[in-house]
């Protein structure tokens, strides 16, 4: 996911990058110390536990997004991560969610509950896990308080915020307005120091920004809408792709239960929103013109035509997971596009050009490389390459032919030539031995590639008239008969009459030690490409 995410900014720069939820795999679980741990198997995973798997998220996903330099267009704002909204596997969902656990959740990613305006569009970011314990049985994680409705506490602020959504949407685009015109992002006041019982307290101007501008609204979500069991999710749901219709026709099937996000719930999961639920987000929100939402790891894209909304229906993308561990063969994300010009009022010149403006969002889904396929091609070239190093080794250790050219081109790796003890090397480049007192210094002179010459080979004259004695016959170790007798053969004889012959070690243990060699060869190869190509990407 490094590597992916790492070529996504190189290759597409995003401004902004949003992550719908489910960061960690269990931070539900990881206790905080501060609630009591219902399943053991998850009593050695806390808070340290926690922090290391933050540290890990941020080693992914943050070191090359805040190194990242937008130099090639100043013009352009520094890209920003919003990682904020929580999923069930962050915290859990409804009234299964301990206040503690999503305490420690907002401390290091900030509140599930927030507006930003990003090209021109207002996102609306909805901690829906903790608004669906609303209606649900008391919660064991809470307190009751006598006359409150039950589970309060874990739903009480994502309420509050819908309930007071378009001020905080109106606040945020005129701070985002000041902002772009180098003013201040609030307006300053007069300061007037009065009594608090003057009546003039009361008449004192609030700044509470006109709620007449309205930019295009998305809402992000981790959970997805709900919708009627079967509705079909189109043809990029990578699992289940659409069912054939049984009429040969190219139509789609308006029930696909094959194809659908399954309406069902259970342990700390729910597949969709109540109805109730998200037909109240959808009519607080106000002016929604998409919804994003995450979860169900793989993509689907619906509308809605029961909510209203401008366009006469709601379309809502579910994004595919970037992970491959998450049961998808190609992870993925979503890129959007957008595309919206105001003027220094907040007014949309795209709607002011025309009766039917274009549209202000394109989306299109980006798949990352199948590495369950990656690997499977690694195992298959591994597959294939330990037969050929068995033949290869077999063929070193019982094939005359390649002993014969190993001597010379060392073809096998394995090949072991033992040397006879004394050495000595002739013009013919021939070791032969001799048996004489000077073994030691022909020895050495043999490994260092030098001849070794003879007290008697080489007799001088009396003059350098006559060429130093050297013999006209070219022989540089010729002896009169004389000396043969008292001190037997030459070196040059001796070597051309038994010349000895390297000894190669054959048969199994040729084969082993030539299979072993040639694995940890070709092995050491592998290793070290896949570690470049691992460190520089």
């Amino acid at each position: 996911m490094r590597r992916a995410f790492s070529f996504l900014q190189q290759g597409l720069e995003p401004e902004t990058a949003f992550f719908l939820g489910d960061l960690f795999d269990g931070g539900r679980e990881w206790a905080t110390g501060k609630e009591k741990q219902a399943d053991l198997y998850f009593k050695s995973y806390d808070t340290k536990y926690w922090l290391k798997e933050y540290a890990r998220f941020g080693k992914i996903f943050l070191e090359k997004w805040t190194t990242r330099q937008p130099a090639d267009n100043p013009s352009r704002q520094r890209g920003k991560i919003i990682a904020s909204l929580p999923g069930n596997h962050d915290l859990g969902i409804g009234n299964g969610i301990s206040l503690s656990v999503r305490s420690r959740f907002e401390t290091f990613f900030g509140k599930g509950n927030r507006i930003d305006v990003v090209g021109n569009h207002t996102f609306v970011s909805i901690d829906s896990v903790s608004l669906s314990a609303k209606g649900q049985s008391q919660s064991d994680n809470t307190r009751h308080v006598p006359g409150q409705p039950p589970n309060q506490e874990i739903w009480e602020e994502a309420d509050d915020f819908l309930s007071h959504i378009s001020e905080r949407k109106a606040t945020t685009l005129s701070r985002e307005l000041r902002t772009r015109a180098g003013q201040l992002e609030n307006p300053l006041q007069n300061h007037t120091v009065l009594d608090i019982d003057d009546p003039a307290v009361r008449d004192v101007a609030q700044s509470t920004p006109s709620d007449a501008l309205e930019l295009p609204t998305i809402l992000l979500t981790h959970v997805p809408l709900y919708r009627s069991p079967g509705t079909p999710c189109g043809p990029l749901r990578e699992r289940w792709p659409p069912s054939t219709n049984p009429d040969d026709s190219a139509e789609p099937l308006a029930t696909d239960e094959r194809n659908a996000i399954s309406v069902t719930a259970g342990y700390q999961y729910q597949n969709v929103l109540q109805p109730d639920l998200s037909k109240e987000l959808i009519e607080k929100v106000g002016h929604v013109q998409h919804v994003f939402s995450g979860d169900d790891h793989d993509y689907c894209e619906i509308v809605h035509h029961g909510y209203t909304s401008k366009g006469g229906g709601v379309r809502e993308i579910t994004v595919k997971s970037m992970s491959w561990a998450m049961g998808v063969r190609k992870p993925g994300f979503l890129m959007v596009s957008l595309w919206n010009p105001i003027d220094e009022n907040g007014v949309s010149l795209n709607a002011s050009a025309s009766s039917s403006p274009n549209p202000t969002l394109q989306t299109h889904l980006c798949l990352l490389p199948d590495q369950l396929k990656i690997f499977i091609n690694y195992g298959l070239l591994l597959a294939l390459t330990l037969p050929i190093l068995v033949v290869r080794a077999f063929l070193c250790g019982y094939s005359d032919k390649l002993h014969r050219e190993s001597i010379n081109g060392r073809s096998c790796l394995s090949d072991k030539m033992e040397t006879p003890i004394l050495e000595y090397e002739t013009r013919d480049g021939v070791a032969s031995d001799t048996g004489t007192s000077s073994s030691n210094f022909s020895t050495e002179s043999y490994q260092y590639g030098l001849a070794a010459r003879s007290s008697a080979g080489r007799p001088r004259s009396a003059s350098p008239m006559n060429g130093y004695g050297i013999p006209e016959n070219g022989s540089l170790y010729s002896m009169t008969p004389a000396s043969k007798k008292i001190l037997g053969p030459s070196i040059h004889e001796t070597a051309n009459d038994a010349r000895p012959r390297p000894k190669i070690e054959k048969g199994m243990r040729a084969v082993w030690r030539e299979f072993k060699q040639s694995t940890m060869h070709v092995a050491s190869v592998g290793i070290l490409w896949y570690a470049w190509l691992a460190y520089t990407s």
